[in-house]
């Protein structure tokens, strides 16, 4: 019988090598003389039923084994690793797929059910073939800021947290609003995305893409932005974009919007750049005195770093002012943020479904030359009617999701008051506390 492809386990190996020791010892003695005990590795294979080299490997395995100095005097074998059959982990999704989690959720909600990592999972794997498992979708929840709740009738019940409910709810008003009233100012979307070599082999590099376009104009004159990288794997784990280039580019944006206008942008960490410096967290106790008193906030010498430290944190605004919502405001225009989470309320993730779909039918070469060059030319053979149409589809898309967050509110009210006393959910106001912790622990 051939062993060919087909690994040996240790006890199997500690019997060859005992079977071939035993041979060996026989062609060894005075009286035994014959050809057919000196060759004891053949010998072997034969009587084990195995090819001579997997006895020879053995034997080599045996001799290595032994260690005088670390007093192993006996031959020790090792099995194969063990090969598991384990549930796929997929939670790499793109921003876009990601986003469509949260909204089979609250279609679940609405329809007046629980929602089941079950009943997500098979909802994900016929709206875009997901693969992962339910261990995935636990993660991709977490995410997601979903967190679990216990009921009082023993279940757990799967709530998004506050301040993203807010956030959404928030942003979903102002827009509706603005079209309710017919506000004349125009509405510029802005957005960026990463496309990458999509090569198997190939888990770096890409292009990073931004771009803007406008309800009137359509896509903003010069607001194109494409940086090629051989490094990183998402937008903002990449050395080649950073706060200050994303500031230039924002500063072109500017430029190029002809009239007031509201702008609407994500929350990418790069954009996120506060208007006014505060201590970090490797701030000595000087610098934190110093910028104490030109806040004109009364201290004490004797107070320590951590008592110091304490009076900023109460200090900052809980309304963050960012330093590009300040720029586009001394230029007349007004930021909204997107919730996050949620890029299908943006026109321009409906423009990126349409250019990564022709870069990758048209990628051969998987270089970054090539991808670089064939994202320019799928950016510039986007139409006005192609935008026209995304803009219709986002804003159709909010206005809906806002019908359905006012009757949320009658439909989960019931839910909410089986949650327990003790697992209220304050997640929003501790983030908040987290994100300025980050300065100062």
């Amino acid at each position: 019988m051939s062993d060919k492809n087909k690994d040996t386990r240790s006890q199997s190996k500690k019997i060859i090598y005992d079977v071939y020791k035993f041979f060996k010892n026989l062609s060894e003695k005075p009286d035994l003389t014959a050809d057919f005990f000196k060759r004891a590795q053949e010998v072997t294979a034969q009587a084990c039923r195995v090819s001579t080299r997997t006895v020879t490997r053995i034997c080599c395995e045996a001799s290595k084994s032994v260690n005088p100095q670390t007093h192993v005097p006996s031959p020790s074998f090792k099995s194969p690793r063990k090969s598991y059959k384990r549930a796929k982990i997929l939670t790499e999704l793109d921003d876009y797929d990601a986003s469509i989690v949260g909204s089979i959720v609250h279609d679940i909600y609405d329809n007046g059910e629980y929602p089941l990592s079950s009943i997500i999972l098979n909802t994900l794997r016929e709206k875009i073939n997901y693969t992962g498992s339910i261990k995935s979708v636990h993660r991709i929840l977490k995410h997601l800021n979903f967190s679990f709740k216990k009921c009082t009738d023993g279940r757990n019940l799967l709530m998004e947290h506050t301040d993203i409910v807010a956030q959404r709810c928030i942003f979903l008003r102002k827009m509706c609003t603005m079209r309710t009233n017919k506000d004349s100012h125009p509405v510029v979307y802005v957005g960026e995305t990463w496309i990458n070599r999509n090569h198997p082999t190939a888990k770096e590099g890409g292009v990073i893409v931004c771009y803007a376009g406008c309800t009137r104009q359509g896509f903003i004159k010069n607001s194109k932005l494409v940086i090629c990288s051989n490094t990183g794997n998402s937008i903002e784990n990449n050395c080649q974009m950073n706060a200050e280039v994303y500031k230039q580019w924002f500063l072109t944006l500017l430029d190029n919007i002809e009239e007031p206008s509201v702008i609407i942008m994500g929350n990418a960490s790069y954009s996120l750049t506060l208007s006014e410096n505060y201590p970090k967290c490797n701030s000595i106790k000087a610098d934190v005195q110093k910028w104490l008193t030109d806040k004109k906030i009364p201290y004490s010498p004797l107070e320590t770093l951590a008592e110091l430290k304490i009076k900023v944190k109460n200090t900052i605004s809980r309304e963050k002012s960012f330093h590009l919502d300040q720029l586009a405001l001394k230029r007349g225009h007004e930021v909204i943020r997107f919730p996050p989470y949620y890029h299908q309320y943006n026109p321009l993730e409906l423009i990126w479904a349409q250019v990564k779909d022709q870069v990758k039918k048209l990628n051969n070469n998987f270089n970054i030359v090539e991808i670089e060059r064939l994202t320019h030319a799928a950016l510039d053979s986007m139409t006005v009617c192609d935008w026209d149409k995304c803009v219709q589809q986002a804003e159709a898309v909010q206005s809906q999701a806002y019908e359905k967050e006012i009757r949320r509110d009658t439909i989960l009210e019931p839910m909410i008051r089986t949650i327990l006393p003790d697992n209220n959910d304050y997640s929003g106001d501790e983030d908040a506390d987290n994100d300025e912790d980050l300065l100062f622990l």
